[in-house]
């Protein structure tokens, strides 16, 4: 087929009542965490542990265990990650601990370290070269670590981010696998939203349909998550630990003794309500982990402070 006749092709087209549907239970890759083939940032300023969060991430859906031995994995499968800044004997290492903490061996699991020296971003070839690489491994996760040793483009412009950023959206669409990229945040920001603290274009913070935001916050990291198609789940703080190197998640924010507990803002909002609440509902209204509600919803039921009907919990 000549150019010619290329260019007059029509685009694929479909009426809207013939696209298919995604259930539910498959809109995450890690519940609330990241979205299924969803494209994001790891976003943080230096020595924030993002990339241990992006080697968690990956260990857990290559193993199907929850990810910071919370968020349920819902959809396992191999991970393909690329850490531009660090040597491989330590990406091993590190590998090798989380899943030590998980009482696994790292040979089982089907997580591919991609070792080349570089890796352009903004360049045809090496586009065309990861295109290939995942089209070959079909994994779930890719991370890529981190984007400034990525390019050798105008991190401000956003034309040339835009560019990096559809590159690799084309890559996210053909082959149905959610990608993050560890990214810096701005020194001295002030910014209240946290998509706006990252360096360079704000191409990033519209591009991502998941994004995790690390910051320290006193004695402690504070983990933010968004989402562009789901309600944005409460703040956690974590922090790593073990002679063996792993995340851990803090059962409160250390920072701020003395606040409600999850039962205690579930039973005001069930007596500010007049009729029965949804599970679904709650989650919502509390932004908070569907697990740790259901923990706090059955240590109340247990107790008789609450009771389940067929619409909904009430109080």
């Amino acid at each position: 087929m000549t150019s010619t006749s290329l260019h007059q092709q029509p685009l694929p087209t479909v009426r809207a009542d013939e696209l298919d549907t995604e259930p539910s239970e498959q809109r995450w890759l890690i519940e609330t965490l990241w979205a299924h083939s969803g494209v994001g940032i790891i976003g943080g300023s230096p020595k924030s542990l993002k990339t241990w969060v992006g080697l968690e991430m990956a260990v857990s859906v290559a193993s199907g265990t929850p990810c910071l031995q919370e968020f349920t994995i819902h959809q396992p499968g191999p991970a393909l990650i690329y850490l531009a800044e660090d040597r491989l004997c330590m990406v091993r290492e590190r590998l090798e601990a989380l899943c030590a903490h998980r009482h696994l061996g790292l040979r089982a699991l089907d997580v591919y370290v991609i070792t080349a020296p570089s890796l352009r971003l903004d360049t045809e070839i090496d586009i065309a070269r990861l295109n290939a690489t995942v089209k070959s491994y079909r994994p779930r996760l890719l991370l890529l670590d981190p984007f400034v040793r990525l390019h050798q483009s105008d991190e401000n412009s956003a034309q040339d981010v835009a560019a990096i950023l559809a590159s690799l959206r084309e890559i996210q669409r053909r082959h149905d696998v959610a990608i993050a990229v560890v990214h810096h945040t701005r020194k001295n920001h002030r910014s209240a939203q946290h998509g706006q603290t990252l360096r360079g274009s704000g191409d990033f913070h519209a591009w991502s349909d998941s994004a995790l935001y690390l910051s320290h916050d006193h004695q402690s990291l504070r983990l933010t998550i968004e989402h562009r198609h789901a309600p944005a789940p409460e703040p956690r703080f974590l922090r790593l630990s073990g002679d063996t190197p792993h995340l851990t998640l803090l059962e409160v924010d250390p920072n701020t003794e003395g606040q409600p507990s999850i039962e205690e803002r579930v039973l005001e909002t069930l007596r500010r309500s007049q009729t029965p609440i949804s599970r679904t509902q709650l989650r919502a209204q509390l932004a908070i982990n569907n697990a740790r509600l259901g923990s706090a919803l059955e240590s109340l039921e247990q107790s008789g402070r609450i009771q389940r009907t067929n619409t909904g919990w009430t109080c």
